[in-house]
């Protein structure tokens, strides 16, 4: 069996407080295959989204370790953690985080200059991802002028600009309603099986992890990989 994506042993996340501290959760264990899509789910407040942020490297552990791609995630400083999040991570947000000063090409192509792209070759290939959106005709429209549908599109196509490896997605379609929602939902599930990505979809509703291959389930402190997916 291939070595997995990712994988988190014994991870833990503790916050100091100003009488004590809050411990999120502790001894989690999680894989991803590669190819894998695999959503998360569990009531609001038990962790979910700090777990993302942790299998991201938005955040580091209190305790555990984190291998992507077979290498420690977090054994180098905090810049070196950014290059590679930058490189083989893509996140989608319930927030679409776009800069609204910027046009959807340039929200797209900013994650690729930062890679170090040269600008013609970064917007040639923010426009390609847009049209495999669906939005190459909205590519100078800044995000006020778009739909909320349309910003996740953007958002998705900024996430997979720089053809990582890994795409997590925390409530993708949250802040839409169910027909927008499923259709931002069955562009991520194209966008995961064409490019070959492995992906993570934090979410509470049942309907989206059906399309998933396995369900992780959290609760008080702990999570358990779910025996069958919701009928």
């Amino acid at each position: 069996m291939s070595e997995p994506v990712l994988a988190a042993e014994g991870l833990g996340k503790t916050y100091p407080l100003p009488k004590g501290e809050l411990r999120v959760f502790e001894g989690l264990d999680f894989s991803l295959g590669r190819g894998e899509l695999a959503a998360v789910m569990g009531a609001s407040g038990v962790g979910k989204t700090t777990l993302l942020n942790l299998l991201g490297g938005l955040d580091r552990p209190t305790e555990g370790r984190i291998r992507l791609d077979g290498e420690d995630l977090f054994a180098g400083s905090d810049r070196e953690v950014a290059s590679v999040r930058n490189r083989k991570i893509g996140f989608v947000f319930q927030v679409y985080h776009l800069l609204p000063e910027f046009t959807a090409v340039e929200n797209v192509a900013f994650p690729a200059m930062i890679a170090g792209l040269p600008r013609r070759e970064a917007f040639g290939r923010a426009l390609d991802m847009l049209r495999d959106v669906g939005l190459e005709d909205k590519a100078h429209s800044r995000p006020g002028r778009l739909s909320g549908g349309e910003q996740q599109r953007v958002a998705i196509a900024r996430a997979l600009v720089n053809r990582p490896c890994l795409l997590l997605a925390d409530e993708p379609t949250g802040n839409l309603d169910w027909k927008t929602g499923e259709k931002v939902l069955r562009l991520v599930l194209d966008l995961h099986a064409s490019r070959g990505l492995s992906s993570v979809l934090v979410t509470h509703n049942e309907k989206i992890a059906r399309f998933c291959d396995k369900v992780y389930v959290m609760e008080a402190g702990a999570m358990k990989l779910q025996d069958g997916i919701p009928s």
